[in-house]
């Protein structure tokens, strides 16, 4: 595994570099020695985040964790990053029924991540207990924006007026709109 370690509003201490290295350095059983971590440090005010992004085809493993010390921040992401790696072994393995192949996006990872087993498996299944369909009509976002508002949501899902495609708009922490476009590679 290759880390790529950057700080914003911090400096990447030797001993700060060398913890990341540890604790997320676990990881490396699962993993390909080419794959990726990007781990970006920042602080705001007494806000210590750590962000850690692993590339793996066709999907991105990602967590952010917040707190007034980044060595917890830290301990917190890792947790994180190991939870989500055993739902989306689990994930993996029911797709291709214990088979991934080499066009598969388990390809990052080694044999050996599928092979383990984990003592303590959460049965943190993904269950869709609702579907609702609805008619998406053309529009700006200016006018989803307004449209989310009125229905009082957090998102709202339409189809853009400009560009044809189904768009999501949804309110941001700040009180902000953000847009989420597709894009295909």
């Amino acid at each position: 595994m290759r880390f790529i370690i950057s700080g914003k509003n911090i400096e990447v201490t030797p001993g700060l570099k060398s913890t990341i290295e540890q604790k997320l350095g676990k990881l490396e059983r699962y993993f390909t020695p080419e794959t990726e971590i990007i781990v970006t440090l920042s602080v705001e005010k007494e806000r210590q985040k750590i962000e850690v992004t692993i590339p793996v085809k066709g999907n991105i493993i990602r967590s952010e964790q917040t707190s007034n010390d980044m060595y917890v921040s830290i301990d917190l992401v890792e947790e994180i990053i190991e939870r989500q790696l055993r739902k989306y072994k689990n994930k993996l393995v029911a797709r291709s029924q214990g088979h991934p192949t080499a066009s598969s996006p388990a390809n990052n990872f080694k044999k050996e991540f599928f092979e383990s087993e984990d003592e303590d498996v959460e049965e943190d299944e993904i269950k869709i207990v609702r579907t609702k369909k609805f008619g998406i009509k053309p529009m700006f976002p200016e006018d989803a924006c307004i449209q989310m508002e009125l229905l009082g949501h957090s998102f709202f899902v339409f189809s853009n007026a400009e560009t044809e495609e189904v768009n999501v708009v949804y309110k941001r922490k700040d009180g902000a709109f953000g847009l989420i476009e597709p894009e295909f590679d």
